[in-house]
């Protein structure tokens, strides 16, 4: 179709250009300001991980600290870490790998940027959370509302994950061989049940699922990686030669297999974290943290786990050569990858992929429909769901080529407009060294066990 010839035309220029512009220059800027804050800080964003693990206090208002993260983290690994990313490769070749790595460092400490004013300029809401993200701090930024409903309107067309939505439908449908209409129908119910629930079921059921995913594949990733670790530097090093010769996996003149290279590396792994975009500003607003540098770090480290499930995910097609497949399809690719080590890989990897995907749609929703609300308190969470569903039902039916320029594209425009608001505001974010007192620790676990007990004590009476 004609429309979809100029989205793709557009989506190129502006991933090609403008997006690998705007986080190069922007990233670079804030790495360089704050002396290489992404790695000075690595250790802070552990000792946080694992001091929340330990965090039972029970608030009022807001969500645990790590639910938000895992809510955060369903949404970023999906499809992308697993189809996209490997498409990446196909088109861009091992040089594509090198240009992913730079766009999630460069934009980690975007993400932690957009994040940490997501949350300076939140307000609480009437059901016991808190209303966060670009629609916020924008209009700080620009002064100006209808850049706020214009992100909104960008963002509920990025919640309706049709992409991924599509190609969970065609993988069970064509896996299991279950009528495909009976799937789409079935999985849209679950994904609405799950996003109307709102941030702590969506927590919930994210928090429950990733880290068994993470264990599962991380450990048959790294199977299969030990077992070829001897040519793993080679492979390395192929990858940072084809990221500056050109050497992509359609061929072509030298100048075009790089930027190929750039444009597909840098556009899967931002789509893959969703870096500038906005959804993970919002989702992390809800945090009950007190601090909200912290959560802001947590996000930082959401990053670094997504790339490094879309990096094992690339070793796998790279070291099986199956990569060389241009026209094959991605997700079949990694699938004929794990086969070759490990059985059954047509039944598990249709449950795995329904795991991420499902995780994926909830907490895109989930921001879809705060979008809405902020558009309409009255009535947009329930437009908005209706015309959501319609183009889950649509979509479904269509190539996911097409689902997928639509989310690409959307995106680009999300990262545009955000990161020039947190270039404006750049001077509020606060990049200072995490200190982690072990008295302020202690004084915090005191004061949640005295409130646990209270807790407890009302409990009892009631």
């Amino acid at each position: 179709m004609f429309i979809f010839e100029v989205l793709d035309k557009l989506n190129y220029i502006f991933w090609s250009y403008f997006g690998f512009s705007i986080i190069a220059l922007l990233g670079c800027y804030f790495t360089i300001k704050t002396r290489f804050f992404q790695i000075r800080e690595m250790p802070s964003l552990f000792i946080l991980f694992f001091r929340f693990l330990k965090f039972r206090k029970k608030t009022k208002v807001g969500t645990h600290p790590l639910q938000v993260f895992f809510a955060s983290v369903g949404g970023m690994l999906g499809v992308g870490n697993i189809v996209g990313i490997v498409t990446a490769l196909q088109i861009g070749g091992p040089g594509a790998i090198l240009w992913v790595w730079v766009a999630a460092f460069l934009g980690s400490i975007l993400k932690y940027s957009e994040v940490y004013l997501g949350l300076k300029y939140r307000r609480k809401n009437k059901e016991g959370g808190y209303d966060g993200g670009p629609m916020y701090f924008l209009q700080k930024a620009f002064n100006k509302k209808w850049i706020a409903s214009l992100v909104c309107i960008l963002l509920c067309i990025y919640g309706a994950e049709i992409y991924q939505f599509s190609v969970l439908t065609h993988s069970i449908s064509t896996s299991w061989h279950i009528n495909h209409s009976l799937v789409v129908l079935l999985l849209l119910a679950l994904v609405l049940y799950s996003a109307i629930g709102g941030i702590k079921r969506v927590g919930k059921i994210c928090s429950g699922v990733i880290p068994v995913f993470a264990i599962v594949y991380v450990s048959m990733c790294f199977y299969i990686i030990g077992s070829h670790i001897q040519e793993i530097p080679a492979l390395i090093a192929s990858v940072i030669r084809a990221a500056f010769t050109g050497s992509a996996a359609t061929g072509g003149a030298i100048g075009g297999g790089i930027l190929l290279a750039l444009q597909q590396g840098i556009s899967r792994s931002v789509y893959s974290s969703d870096v500038g975009v906005g959804y993970d500003s919002i989702i992390q607003s809800e945090s009950s943290a007190d601090q909200i540098d912290h959560q802001a770090r947590l996000a930082m480290l959401g990053v670094f786990f997504d790339n490094f499930i879309c990096t094992l995910s690339l070793l796998i097609a790279l070291i099986t050569g199956f990569w060389k497949m241009t026209q094959a399809d991605p997700y079949l690719i990694v699938e004929k990858g794990l086969s070759l080590y490990f059985p059954g890989q047509t039944v598990f990897l249709p449950m795995f992929l329904f795991v991420l995907v499902y995780t994926t749609l909830i907490s895109y929703l989930y921001v879809g429909m705060k979008c809405a609300h902020f558009l309409n308190d009255r009535f947009g969470k329930k437009v908005y769901l209706f015309f959501s569903s319609v183009f889950f039902l649509v979509f479904a039916f269509f190539d996911s080529s097409k689902a997928l320029l639509i989310m690409s594209l959307s995106g680009c425009l999300l990262l545009c407009i955000n990161l020039l608001g947190v270039w404006r505001l750049k001077k509020e974010i606060d990049f200072s060294s995490f200190a982690f007192q072990e008295e302020e620790s202690k004084k915090l676990s005191l004061r949640e066990n005295e409130e646990e007990e209270v807790i407890l004590q009302k409990e009892k009476e009631e």
